[in-house]
């Protein structure tokens, strides 16, 4: 291989099936479900990945000398760029002017989930530099015009950065638990009249509905109805399209029921709203959220709010509750980078790619910098 490591065999599966969760696992360890094998293997067996939404799985397996797995990868040929929400339009879009062609490109990435976390999946000992060198060569073999990691940890960022790939920075608001003893006990941390807000929110969501928090057994075909109900509504009024089919949400609960945490807000014992999480040890991962009654701030209360609750109760270090918003800081999440790195084989474009990404990257310093100072915790010395 092009990086030294020629001791390391490439080999490319277009079905995770064909890896062995076995042996995927063994790379992944069992700390972030969206990079486990069930996860994965879900998408692919609901046909929530494949033609229909462009996302052809290409996932990359690392083999040493002696024909052990060194690192594995979840890889994507893509033909879009929807459902990555690390956003490149204007670059696809700049190469097809000058008569290039973006698509396919290989995303390393998981579908749909923009969910930080650990993207090279690896034995110890690895370096990154070996996978980087492995996907860069794969994105030659297969004809695609770049390679694009995103959501992957900070240290993987800046190793595949050291090997020559464009960073780029993103922002995400998670809540951070310091060992509150209770809703009440976090509330207590905030400044007065951000306290008495979100009180008032949790009034007005909770008038009339009851709240339930389901994972294992408790995960009924009967549930995941609904919840697809909530899914489409939602999904159709926003953006007019589900990527996940009615059949993905069964196959999770089969494979990860007990690292599922689905949130429902329930009307005379029927579900109106729902808020499905996943959960490690000590993150719990808001992702999909969908309800069928349009009741005023019940989107924070299942999402932020029960989040909040669950993880104090659970002795959970911290909750992740997806892309973009905001409007979370003043509801006690505040702002944390996400890194993506990317490989542009075009030279002009990369070159154009790469001075943009300085711009940015600095702008996003200062974006978050400015957004802590918004942040709703009383500062040392305030008063209630």
């Amino acid at each position: 291989m092009a990086d030294g490591t020629a001791h390391l065999n490439l080999r490319i599966y277009q079905r995770i099936e064909e890896i062995g969760q076995a042996v995927w696992d063994g790379c992944a360890g069992d700390d972030n479900p969206f990079t486990s094998h069930a996860f994965l293997s879900a998408l692919e067996d609901s046909g929530s990945v494949g033609p229909r939404t462009g996302w052809h799985p290409r996932h990359v397996v690392l083999h040493d000398a002696q024909g052990e797995v060194a690192a594995v990868a979840p890889a994507y040929a893509k033909t879009n760029s929807y459902g990555e929400y690390v956003f490149d339009h204007a670059w696809a879009n700049a190469l097809e002017r000058v008569g290039g062609r973006y698509y396919p490109k290989l995303q390393i990435a998981v579908p749909f989930s923009p969910v930080p976390g650990p993207r090279i999946l690896a034995r110890p000992g690895l370096p990154v530099a070996a996978m980087a060198g492995a996907l860069a060569q794969m994105a030659q073999s297969l004809e695609c015009s770049s390679a694009h990691v995103t959501f992957c940890s900070e240290n993987e960022w800046h190793a595949l950065g050291e090997a020559g790939w464009l960073q780029r920075l993103g922002v995400q608001f998670h809540w951070h638990n310091a060992g509150y003893r209770d809703f009440e006990d976090f509330l207590g941390a905030l400044a007065s009249r951000k306290r008495k807000a979100i009180k008032r929110e949790r009034r007005e969501a909770q008038a009339g509905l009851t709240f339930q928090a389901l994972s294992g057994a408790a995960l009924t075909p009967q549930v995941w109805r609904a919840f697809y109900n909530f899914y489409t509504a939602t999904v159709d009024r926003k953006w007019g399209g589900a990527y996940l089919t009615e059949a993905f949400f069964p196959l999770l609960g089969e494979r990860l029921g007990d690292k599922i945490v689905l949130m429902l807000a329930l009307r005379d014992g029927r579900p109106i709203a729902g808020a499905l999480n996943l959960r490690s040890a000590n993150v719990l991962y808001g992702r999909n959220w969908g309800a069928t009654e349009d009741v005023p701030f019940l989107h924070f209360e299942l999402c932020y709010y029960q989040a909040i609750d669950y993880a104090i109760a659970h002795g959970i270090q911290r909750v992740e509750a997806g892309a973009q918003g905001e409007h979370k800081i003043q509801r006690g999440y505040l702002p944390r980078p996400t890194y993506s790195a990317h490989l542009i084989r075009h030279a002009g474009l990369a070159d154009a790619v790469a001075e943009f990404l300085v711009e940015e990257r600095a702008g996003m310093d200062r974006a978050i910098a400015a957004m802590m100072e918004d942040s709703p915790y009383r500062k040392a010395g305030e008063g209630g």
